[in-house]
């Protein structure tokens, strides 16, 4: 077994989390005003408006304490201490790659654990760029895309996330017995997942802490979303087919996506999210935020939204809306051109060609590459733009 003692600077964002105010008291939905468009990313609390970087950072931090009070509910902090237990290195890809399987074990030998994983080229270094998934990375299902992966030179990791929540609306196993005071839904848990594992590459010697993408699929595409908000070691975050509660829009509602109505009711997803947000039903005008307030969390940072365009139920189209209403964010800190969008035809599935572009982006995030044409087409070029309001002037 080996201890990691994880130094304050290696423990994310989590610190900023720390309340130093007073606790901020949040209006009832009914008490909220309606609102006839995607809201005001810029608008602060107090009502006035941001007008330069330092006070983003103010909004930043409210925008924080909203999602979370209302969407997802409150992770737990990050642990003191981690240890690697039984860990097996085996070679993989005709040895091209070299597969690490462990436990990672937080806060003592009673403390919380999860099964983890990364898979390293063995040529090239001797630091690696990595992709972080919310899925265990490292087993036959996953060979495929390991390969394609450690093909264009980057490490993979991930984790086994039912051990952190079993997405099954059940409080008493996994993380929950650990943290009894944190209120967070499944989503916000996964992202702390993920979190967890950036703590564990941070001991390494051997990846790139300027280079870290974090990406998922479906509902930990929603998780990996929030873990790139939440979390500023993330330089790249790619949410692939993240719907409702992940790069959707709440608002955006066209012909078979999926609603806040459905995705919050008590027999189906209500546990993924704050028990709050399922009081925004039929009062989604009166949402103080939607979807692109989180990902102008991710700004300066990167982001790259990936979808099929006959997936229906993931809303494409609201997908790009709440990209193009965080966009102004992005070009408010300077970072206009990381933030983009990728599709393709074809539905929910997870294809080799999502994976091709999510490391032909990072390639143009991490080595400056040329972005290229594919991250520069909307493919809904005539939908109407959803907000009025623009980027502060600087």
């Amino acid at each position: 077994m080996r201890i990691l003692w994880l130094m304050p600077a290696l423990l994310g964002c989590m610190a900023a989390w720390a309340a130093t105010d007073p606790p901020t008291v949040f209006s009832e939905p009914a008490r909220l005003p309606v609102l006839g468009e995607l809201p005001d990313p810029f608008l602060l609390r107090d009502g006035g408006r941001v007008s330069t970087p330092a006070e983003w950072e103010r909004r930043r931090v409210e925008i924080r304490e909203m999602l979370l009070h209302y969407a997802y509910g409150t992770p737990p902090p990050a642990p003191d201490s981690m240890s690697v237990e039984n860990e097996t290195v085996r070679e993989a890809f005709d040895g091209k790659a070299r597969v690490h399987e462990f436990v990672l074990r937080m806060n003592g030998k009673d403390g919380f654990s999860m099964r983890a994983g990364v898979i390293l080229p063995t040529e090239g270094g001797p630091k690696f760029p990595v992709v972080v998934a919310v899925n265990p990375v490292y087993g036959k299902h996953n060979e495929e895309t390991a390969r394609q992966v450690i093909e264009r030179g980057y490490a993979f990791a991930g984790f086994d996330y039912h051990d952190v929540d079993n997405d099954k609306d059940d409080r008493s196993v996994g993380i929950y017995p650990f943290y009894p005071e944190s209120d967070g839904g499944s989503l916000v848990m996964w992202a702390w997942g993920a979190m967890r594992v950036a703590d564990y590459l941070a001991t390494r010697g051997d990846i790139d802490l300027t280079k870290m993408a974090v990406t998922g699929h479906s509902r930990c595409g929603k998780a990996a979303l929030l873990a790139g908000a939440l979390d500023g070691r993330f330089a790249l975050t790619v949410p692939h087919a993240s719907g409702a509660g992940g790069s959707g829009s709440f608002r955006i509602q066209p012909k078979g996506a999926e609603t806040l109505d459905f995705i919050t009711r008590p027999d189906r997803f209500h546990y993924w999210f704050s028990p709050r947000l399922r009081g925004f039903v039929k009062k989604e005008d009166r949402l103080p935020f939607d979807q692109h307030f989180l990902k102008a969390l991710i700004a300066p940072r990167a982001l790259l939204d990936v979808i099929g365009l006959e997936d229906l139920w993931a809303n494409p189209e609201g997908t790009q809306q709440t990209l193009l209403a965080a966009l102004p964010v992005f070009e408010f800190l300077g970072a206009g051109d990381k933030a983009a969008l990728w599709h393709r035809d074809g539905g929910h599935d997870e294809e080799p060609r999502d994976w091709a572009a999510l490391l032909d982006y990072a390639d143009f995030v991490f080595y400056s590459k040329p972005r290229g044409e594919p991250f520069n087409r909307l493919p809904f070029p005539d939908a109407p733009k959803p907000f009025s309001w623009g980027a502060p002037p600087r």
